[in-house]
């Protein structure tokens, strides 16, 4: 078998040590090991951690944003397209909370990512910015009522999906009350009953 390219072990290391450790305990130093290559290496694919860390959540995770991006007004009927888009939120930032959580205990730290994150034109805040961008388009097309808020529901949906992240952990087992499936499909439902 032929070994893999140096990009692909450096973004394999990356995502299983942010996702182990959290992203502000990994260390390119301790990437580029783990790839096994040099730090000098490493940094000839990805010029920072933060662009390591997009790439991670690009390649490695379930697609949030593309999800969000193909999105098309009218097409898959607006239930089935929110209940989609919440099972995709659910399973990014299950993902992804445990490894950017660590950067709240680090001010300077958490500081430093989100510049590094502005810099390369992304956030937390472009999945809701795409889920609006869809409603509003559904609004248009008279899909979603006139007076409805689209930016809050798109929070609405995204921020119960980040907070079913974070609560299960505390959950005994760990588990959701609720399988993924049926969370999805309830909280769309519940949406589109105040929007539509």
């Amino acid at each position: 078998m032929e070994p893999k390219p140096a990009r692909v072990r450096i973004v394999d290391a990356a995502h299983e040590l942010m996702g182990s450790i959290g992203l502000a305990r990994t260390t390119t130093k301790e990437i580029a090991r783990a790839a096994g290559c040099s730090e000098a290496a490493l940094y000839k694919y990805f010029p920072s951690k933060e662009e390591l860390f997009v790439t991670v959540l690009k390649e490695r995770l379930p697609k949030l944003g593309g999800l969000l991006d193909g999105l098309v007004p009218g097409e898959g009927g607006l239930e089935a397209n929110l209940t989609e888009a919440a099972r995709q939120a659910a399973l990014f930032y299950e993902q992804t909370f445990p490894m950017a959580a660590s950067l709240y205990a680090e001010p300077q730290l958490k500081s430093r990512h989100e510049q590094g994150m502005r810099e390369l034109g992304t956030g937390p805040h472009k999945p809701i910015q795409g889920l609006d961008a869809y409603l509003r388009a559904e609004q248009r097309a008279g899909r979603v009522r006139a007076d409805a808020d689209t930016y809050a529901a798109a929070s609405l949906l995204l921020g119960a999906c980040a907070q079913r992240a974070f609560a299960y952990d505390a959950l005994p087992g760990g588990t959701p009350s609720q399988p993924l499936d049926a969370f999805a499909a309830s909280l769309a439902r519940t949406l589109l009953a105040g929007i539509s």
